[in-house]
């Protein structure tokens, strides 16, 4: 899906900062919400890539508060996705801790998404060969869905190379939504910034892990 979370390459945002040593929790709660999201994930019988979809709804402007607000407010979508708490329940919580008397909502009707699973982890055989080899040029199909994907905005439409073979993997698109698991091949394709983002921009090649069924020959 289009959003808040894909906007790398957008004008506006400055440069990327440089990461320095760091404890990983600036904060105290900051671990807290690590603690939160990893429970309620388990809790709500979610997966990686339904928990990344659940982050990518969080409300824009929140989004940009941090990253583990957004952890927090994920795992609130995650819960909800799956009947385990109500929006007006988080609410009413919040209420009662302020000092407020508000009344108690009913609580919901658990309903737990179910997906078979091929293992443990995300790596999965793929009985087809794969469709690219490594020197193939492709093109990035421009694909706009509604729902999960790994196809970052800023490459649709764009042309690299393909530069090596991953490890046949679990399909986000699918896994996300508990449709599937539906294994695809998955290619290390390599593209020139200035591809990307114009001929104006600093040049460098960026390599980017991309599925199958994001990938089109270019004859």
């Amino acid at each position: 899906m289009d959003g808040i979370h894909d906007m790398g390459g957008m004008q506006g945002f400055g440069h990327v900062q440089q990461l320095t040593a760091a404890p990983p929790f600036a904060r105290p709660w900051e671990g807290r919400a690590f603690a939160i999201g990893a429970l309620a994930a388990r809790i709500a019988g979610t997966n990686l890539h339904a928990f990344r979809h659940a982050i990518e709804r969080v409300p824009p402007a929140e989004y940009l508060v941090g990253y583990w607000n957004r952890w927090t407010i994920g795992a609130q979508i995650m819960m909800e996705d799956s009947g385990i708490v109500t929006d007006e329940e988080v609410r009413a919580r919040a209420a009662r801790l302020s000092g407020r008397d508000v009344p108690e909502p009913p609580p919901p009707t658990p309903h737990k998404p179910q997906m078979p699973s091929g293992g443990a982890g995300n790596l999965r055989s793929v009985e087809t060969p794969p469709a690219f080899a490594v020197g193939d040029r492709v093109r990035a199909a421009d694909l706009h869905p509604v729902g999960h994907t790994r196809l970052p905005r800023y490459v649709r439409g764009r042309t690299g190379t393909v530069t090596g073979l991953q490890p046949g993997a679990v399909f986000p698109d699918t896994a996300a939504h508990f449709v599937g698991e539906n294994p695809q091949h998955c290619y290390a394709v390599e593209f020139d910034s200035r591809e990307l983002w114009g001929p104006d921009a600093e040049s460098f090649r960026l390599s980017i892990d991309l599925f199958e069924p994001y990938l089109e020959p270019v004859t």
